[in-house]
């Protein structure tokens, strides 16, 4: 059973992935903190997506902390030689769950070796550099400390590739200067689409982008166009937005995450939804106005 290669395949540099790849951050406790309510069905979503196909997922041992990653170990571990595992560091939590920056050198470091032991690895495959400038989304901020010293990290053989997380096409810019980006993430769906020259500017550079909240995150997706392409597609609003996403740009990789096996499968069946183009400009209509 591999329905996730009806998505195609992408670079993350000398890695190939499947573009449907998942998200493991609903696999940690409400807000993603704490435990899972269920651990033995974390584990079960999670090896219900190799068999689907998946060879790509996207954690961070800021979930939990550390559950998260603690749990793709005890399901995965000794990984399959594909599988891809991205994570994310430059944030912490607190002890009321905030979110917190922690940006840098010694707490980049100290993140990355977490990383490694908590997920059982010796390498990180990616490491997204998650800015945290503004907690609530992109905003402009110098590069070079924390970059540096993760572009360090990558020297010394711990960290394969390096990507960015929550960043201004500028910073992008500028990063690409320290050392190779492989994919950028940010928050992209059919509703909110700030990053469109991004997307496109990206794909001509051979760049990945990994929409975050492809399904719109903590408040999901709603839309009378969503719901009437759907309906005309024989498929849910939410495998909709998803192929919209795969449609829309040749580098778009997608990491829809659900602690549900039902919600996966539904979320991998996406990759065999094929848009019309009517049905493709109907739903770049929905897009909310920028200021």
């Amino acid at each position: 059973m591999n329905q996730a290669k009806h998505a195609g395949r992408y670079q993350l540099g000398d890695l190939g992935v499947t573009r449907m790849g998942y998200g493991a951050m609903q696999l940690a406790g409400p807000h993603v903190f704490g435990p899972p309510k269920d651990r033995r069905q974390a584990i079960t979503v999670l090896r219900a997506a190799l068999e689907m196909g998946i060879d790509h997922i996207d954690t961070s041992d800021f979930y939990g902390p550390h559950i998260t990653n603690q749990i793709i170990r005890e399901a995965l571990h000794p990984y399959r030689d594909d599988l891809v595992i991205v994570t994310k560091i430059g944030a912490r939590r607190g002890a009321d769950a905030s979110w917190q920056q922690a940006m840098s050198p010694a707490e980049l470091e100290t993140a990355v070796y977490d990383n490694l032991r908590n997920l059982g690895l010796e390498v990180m495959d990616v490491v997204n550099l998650r800015l945290m400038f503004d907690v609530m989304g992109p905003a402009e901020g110098d590069l070079e400390a924390p970059l540096t010293a993760l572009a360090e990290l990558q020297r010394k053989g711990v960290v394969r590739h390096i990507g960015l997380s929550n960043a201004t096409a500028k910073q992008i810019a500028q990063a690409r200067t320290i050392t190779d980006i492989v994919c950028v993430q940010n928050q992209y769906n059919l509703v909110h689409r700030a990053d469109d020259a991004l997307v496109a500017q990206l794909a001509n550079d051979g760049i990945a982008y990994v929409p975050f909240f492809p399904l719109g995150g903590f408040s999901p997706l709603q839309s009378s166009t969503l719901k009437r392409v759907a309906a005309e597609c024989e498929a849910t609003p939410l495998q909709t937005a998803l192929a919209w996403l795969l449609q829309r740009s040749p580098n778009i990789l997608l990491i829809p995450g659900t602690s549900s096996v039902d919600h996966l499968q539904q979320n991998i069946a996406a990759a065999e939804l094929k848009l019309s183009p009517e049905a493709v400009a109907a739903l770049d209509g929905i897009a909310a106005p920028t200021a």
